[in-house]
């Protein structure tokens, strides 16, 4: 069980005073269901799943999400532009608000865990004002058995309510809506903005300054399955790299898609569920996802096809952020609990837009810690602004929104489990070859199928490989079911000249973004740096 700095009692007397006598909870998905509608907050489905809108928001404000500086935190969290502190008075003042606000008010609450791992396992207690939310929170976190009891253990409560606002002037928020982390008091208050992702990663954001700080556990924003023989592979990636399809692999099974802790004996899911993207999903394209979407799951933001209750994924008429929301249970290749053994293998997914990063390509300890600050993608810019250079992309350890401590703590401890562990990283493009956006093409789906299961069956083993002249990595020079040719980028590239100054100009990208945590970079990680 992860450490607590507050007493239980704290959290018993803060669920005491929102028990008002109108509180309904651990209800079932049915009964959840069945109140989703008929308080209007939804609409089923023809595959029993129900469709709910988030309202303004959809998708999550990151200029609203507050951490509470107090003594504990004022010196732990990377404060800026991802951590933006909230005084202590001002939550105070808040939390009575918020309390005084659900005094009269049905109220959903439900008792969940994120921590599939029992020793590093988190208790909460979760309140919602909707039906919908409380369905949303059974999906995503882990679930206690039938007749386990954790009120005498939470660890951190939760209380959403997208129905009331802030007020800027008194509350010392942004806007009207707020998501506010009170590290020492363990309690999140969520106001504001109905869109449910604020609930899961308001819970990853804690999860990621408890852990690495306190247990020595790094905590990841990855996907991870497990083969037949045991062996775990961990898939990092920003939007758009290919982190959810390329793990999800018909011949291994599912860990989880999204958030996991790597300790000393394994690897472990942070979640219960999955929560997917759905914007032109297709049973073709991803099946798994396709058949989770059923009764008890949740849709977000979507639309029906025209007189139908069949929902038209190609519809972003309200967002390109539709999602679905299901427990892990949904997928019949995913393992429960969902635990896996230490990695073997870690794939670090870039769509390069460029088309000058190798297809595949094996890092180094530093180069592996450099490059997990990075988190680099490109993502083509739309064509409706008249653009088609690609927009580079950094995101800290592929996650930078959800870090409270600073970057460089969490890829030190990457390469001390990296080496401890002899695990190997590797970093695949999915992005473009023979050229840049606009001239090259995309690489192709089954070339980088067969490239990561030529490292997961070992078939990488025994291959020369080559130092890359610019970014140093070390690329094979076969791979079975891929063209040699395809290995090496530049010999895709009709002007090889060319190829090399679009190389170094990424370097340079690359050495520009990380000027910002070289103060606190160790002489290992800037080892891993490009030549410019």
């Amino acid at each position: 069980m992860i450490s607590k700095t507050r007493p239980v009692t704290d959290q018993l007397e803060l669920h005491e005073q929102l028990d008002n006598g109108q509180v309904k909870l651990n209800l079932t998905p049915a009964e959840l269901i069945e109140h989703a509608l008929s308080r209007q907050e939804g609409w089923l489905t023809d595959t029993g799943a129900l469709m709910a809108h988030t309202g303004k928001f959809t998708g999550r404000s990151p200029k609203d999400r507050y951490i509470v500086s107090d003594y504990e935190t004022k010196g732990n969290i990377w404060w800026g532009d991802v951590n933006i502190p909230f005084l202590e008075a001002h939550f105070d003042r808040l939390l009575e608000k918020m309390l005084s606000h659900l005094k009269h008010r049905s109220v959903f609450a439900r008792d969940v865990y994120a921590g599939a791992d029992n020793r590093y396992r988190l208790n909460i207690r979760v309140y919602n004002t909707l039906a919908w939310h409380n369905l949303f929170c059974h999906n995503m976190f882990l679930r206690p058995e039938k007749d386990e009891t954790i009120d005498q253990g939470t660890d951190f409560t939760i209380i959403c309510a997208p129905e009331f606002e802030a007020d800027p002037v008194l509350d010392g928020t942004r806007g009207k809506n707020f998501t506010i982390i009170n590290l020492t008091k363990r309690i999140i208050l969520l106001g504001g903005t109905g869109y449910a992702g604020e609930i899961k990663k308001g819970i990853f954001s804690v999860l990621n300054y408890l852990l690495p700080l306190k247990e020595k556990v790094l905590s990841m924003h990855c996907s991870a399955n497990i083969g037949k023989n045991g062996d775990t592979a961990l898939f990092f990636g920003l939007s758009g790299t290919g982190k959810t399809t390329l793990s999800a692999d018909p011949a291994r099974n599912l860990i989880g898609d999204d958030e996991h802790g790597w300790t000393n004996n394994g690897v472990f899911n942070f979640e219960g569920g999955c929560y997917a993207k759905v914007v032109d999903l297709s049973r073709e394209k991803e099946p798994e996802i396709w058949e989770a979407i059923r009764y008890g799951a949740v849709v977000e933001n979507t639309r029906f096809a025209q007189n139908s209750r069949t929902i038209d994924y190609t519809d972003t008429s309200v967002t390109e952020n539709t999602r679905t929301a299901y427990p892990l249970y949904h997928i019949q290749k995913a393992i429960m609990p969902p635990l896996g053994t230490l990695p073997k293998n870690i794939f670090f997914l870039t769509a390069d837009a460029f088309g000058v990063i190798p297809p595949i390509s094996k890092l180094n300890t530093s180069q592996a810690m450099y490059h997990y600050i990075s988190g680099y993608t490109a993502k083509v810019a739309g064509t409706e602004m008249g653009i088609s250079e690609p927009q580079k992309t950094f995101s800290a350890c592929f996650g930078a929104a959800f870090l409270p401590l600073h970057p460089t703590v969490y890829a030190s401890l990457f390469g001390k489990k990296m080496k401890d562990h002899n695990v190997n990283v590797w970093l695949i493009n999915t992005g473009w070859t023979g050229g840049s956006y606009g001239i090259g093409s995309r690489m192709k789906l089954p070339y980088t199928r067969a490239m990561i299961a030529a490292v997961l069956e070992g078939k990488l083993d025994s291959v020369p490989f080559k130092t890359h002249e610019v970014f140093n990595v070390a690329v094979p020079q076969h791979c079975p079911n891929v063209p040699e040719e395809i290995l090496n980028p530049k010999s895709t590239w009709e002007n090889p000249g060319e190829y090399d100054q679009k190389s170094h100009q990424l370097a340079k990208s690359f050495v520009e973004n990380f000027k910002k945590y070289e103060d606190f970079a160790s002489e290992d990680i800037m080892a891993g740096a490009p030549n410019t």
